[in-house]
């Protein structure tokens, strides 16, 4: 399978579906999905006109995190299938046109894996030091103050080591120990066995977290609460992450896995989240020797105002440039507005509105952005986030700080294939999550029967703007304009648009600056509600306009 070449640039300015694959489609009856699901649906994934597929975790797992902790990273979990039926999605999304990214999780595993069970029996197994492992301060209590993503210390008690274990996350998921090259070669072993089995990329979980600081020193306190990374009523955000990820020797450890994926012509994106996203993510794919592109979850929070969304857009493209004149090379961005770890983001930055109409603007504001963009099952939809009672909570990080953080479970809920058919057509079978009562009415079968539904237009829109390369690798420079408005140009060689959207519920009034009033509107992306006249663009409720600037 090896293809022995650079990959193509078809990720940058590429779009990526995400797929959740316990929610995406169950071909069994057992309430969860599985790949068998995911291969029958191909076809309408293709339609949405997507570069490729993210699968959220597929490995053998005991579930605690659902996936995100790896018992084996060379083998399928039975309740998603086997290899053979991963060799056919694979096989299928090819003929279709269609890459496959799947989700390795590295810095981290179950503890169940083999690896982590010889390591926890003593200090002197071939394993001992797989792991972080440090012994207790005098009193007892753990090494030093890091915290867990998940809610209180890092740190897990091992009374067969007398040690205690490094967790950035669940106690049930210990953080593999990067700094033995042992670890690292085994990690570059499982990308090697995948990407043998013909993946055309993957999508890195938590990749600032491979490496710790190896005096274990104690993280000061946050100058700036990080409100972007986790929720506010989580106390990590109260730390700056200066020794538990984030560490210098991170850089060479990618500077490896891209070497590997150069040998297949495969693509990568990674996870980050910390204290300074942006500039790490600029460091980490700069020179063109690490990750092809990164996203953070700064575009992932609460706020979705205009004013927000082109101060990250406008500092990551500082940091790129900074970077890049330093690494030999300016790396890239991806964007996402909503993924399996956040609420939906119609109801996140809606707050309230859940029209169709929003759906469709913040598909062509987000992507004509500068970068690549990643796109959560669903939203072609316009699905809301699902109101799930506690009782049927299954995601550990909600229960643990209900009920100011409800968790996860309200954006992983089914999606609705058919709006009268048992559990949306999801299952045979009472699903894993219910299916939201909500979402019905927004299924797949309603909103094929509609020409104006949202998905209607993300297949046009996405389409449009495939034969479009101003979008998909353009420079960037944003207009001052009043909020709700986002107003910007994207340059390149000869040509310049106008990219103007209104991302509030009242129609607006914007004046362009002389240089752009000869500007012309671009038709066939289906975009509504926006109007040139004369010096002026008029905008309505949820409109946008892309135009030409004549010069």
């Amino acid at each position: 399978m090896k293809k022995t070449k650079q990959a193509s640039d078809w990720w940058r300015g590429g779009v990526i579906y995400q797929i959740y694959p316990r929610s995406f489609a169950d071909s069994n009856g057992d309430g969860v999905g599985d790949l068998a699901g995911i291969t029958e649906k191909l076809p309408y994934v293709a339609s949405l006109g997507v570069d490729a597929i993210w699968i959220s975790p597929i490995f053998r797992s005991p579930m605690k995190d659902f996936g995100y902790d790896v018992s084996d990273y060379c083998d399928v979990d039975p309740l998603f299938g086997d290899l053979a039926g991963f060799d056919q999605l694979v096989k299928a999304a090819h003929g279709l046109g269609l890459r496959v990214m799947i989700d390795q999780v590295l810095s981290h595993c179950s503890d169940q894996h083999a690896w982590f069970k010889e390591s926890r029996q003593s200090r002197d197994n071939p394993k001992a030091d797989w792991y972080v492992w440090a012994d207790p301060q005098p009193d007892g209590t753990p090494p030093n103050n890091w915290l867990s993503v998940f809610g209180g210390s890092a740190w897990q008690w091992e009374s067969r080591r007398r040690q205690y274990f490094l967790h950035n996350f669940l106690s049930s998921q210990p953080d593999l120990n990067f700094h033995n090259p042992d670890v690292q070669q085994a990690m570059l072993d499982s990308i090697r066995f995948w990407l043998e089995r013909g993946v055309d990329g993957f999508r890195f979980d938590a990749c600032n977290f491979h490496f710790h600081d190896r005096k274990l020193r104690a993280n000061p306190p946050a100058t700036v609460r990080d409100s972007k990374t986790v929720s506010a009523d989580n106390p990590y955000g109260l730390q700056a992450h200066k020794y538990d990820k984030s560490q210098p020797e991170n850089i060479a450890f990618l500077q490896k896995v891209r070497a590997l994926l150069d040998e297949y012509g495969a693509a990568s994106v990674g996870e980050v989240g910390d204290d300074n996203s942006l500039k790490v993510m600029a460091k980490y794919t700069s020179g063109g020797d690490k990750l092809h592109m990164a996203y953070s979850f700064n575009l992932l929070t609460p706020d979705g105002s205009a004013a927000h969304i082109r101060q990250q857009v406008e500092e990551l493209e500082a940091q790129l440039k900074k970077t890049g004149k330093k690494e030999g090379g300016e790396g890239w961005g991806c964007w996402s507005i909503g993924n399996h770890d956040v609420a939906r983001v119609v109801s996140r930055w809606g707050k309230g509105e859940t029209s169709p109409a929003y759906a469709k603007v913040l598909l062509a504001m987000s992507a004509s952005l500068k970068g690549s963009l990643c796109i959560y099952q669903g939203e072609e939809l316009a699905l809301t986030e699902a109101d799930i009672p506690f009782e049927q909570l299954q995601d550990p990080y909600g229960i643990t700080f209900w009920p100011e953080f409800k968790g996860r479970d309200g954006c992983r809920t089914p999606m609705p294939w058919q709006a009268k058919a048992k559990h949306g057509g999801f299952s045979s079978s009472k699903p894993w999550l219910p299916v939201s009562k909500e979402h019905l009415a927004r299924a797949v079968d309603v909103q094929e029967r509609d020409g104006a539904s949202t998905l209607a237009f993300y297949r046009q829109f996405l389409a449009w703007r495939r034969a479009q390369p101003v979008l998909k690798t353009g420079d960037i420079a944003f207009l001052d304009a009043p909020e709700p408005l986002l107003v910007f140009t994207r340059s390149l060689g000869e040509q310049t648009w106008l990219c103007a959207f209104n991302l509030g519920g009242e129609a607006q009034r914007f004046k362009l600056p002389k240089r752009l009033r000869d500007a012309q509107a671009l038709q066939g992306n289906g975009l509504s509600g926006g109007l040139l006249n004369k010096d002026y663009v008029e905008l309505a409720p949820f409109g946008g306009l892309f135009a030409t600037i004549c010069h």
